[in-house]
């Protein structure tokens, strides 16, 4: 039987991986600062453990993050049966000088090896700093609209 919407262990339901290791963005949802709601897509990196997101330490999010450090992270496809992914967290911050490591791993796995590298050599000239955001899931849903439906379609 499989686990329960809810469970983390749905992160190694065979969906759930194949969202994980995909190039599709995940989209990020936070509370800005006046309350109302924002999602933006982001790269991550999935370590098996927690999600890892980079970005510049002037990004607008991080003051939301910060002030509400709640998040919710969604992977889907755009191919009917349509397949989702979803996880709620507390997003962690920590600066770290130069690139996030898992920035490179992400870059190389949305890219691909040679323009990863390309990229990556690239940043590495221009970035002196980088915000590494670290979501562990607290909630893991996962939608396949064959055997998982969303709760209204049952």
């Amino acid at each position: 039987m499989s686990a329960a919407q809810g469970s983390v262990t749905l992160l190694d339901d065979p969906i759930a991986k194949e969202l994980l290791s995909s190039k599709i963005p995940a989209r990020l949802g936070y509370i800005w600062p006046d309350g109302t709601p924002r999602v933006v897509p982001v790269w991550f990196h999935w370590n098996g453990t927690e999600f890892v997101i980079a970005t510049m330490p002037n990004a607008p999010k991080l003051k939301a993050l910060r002030a509400n450090p709640k998040v919710a992270l969604t992977v889907d496809d755009n191919t009917f049966p349509h397949k989702v992914l979803m996880v709620r967290g507390t997003a962690a911050l920590k600066e770290v000088t130069g690139l996030v490591p898992e920035y490179e791993l992400a870059a190389h796995r949305y890219f691909g090896d040679v323009q990863g590298a390309e990229w990556i050599q690239q940043a590495r000239q221009t970035v002196k700093s980088m915000v590494r955001i670290s979501v562990r899931p607290e909630w893991v849903g996962v939608l396949d609209f064959q055997s998982r439906f969303p709760s209204t379609l049952h």
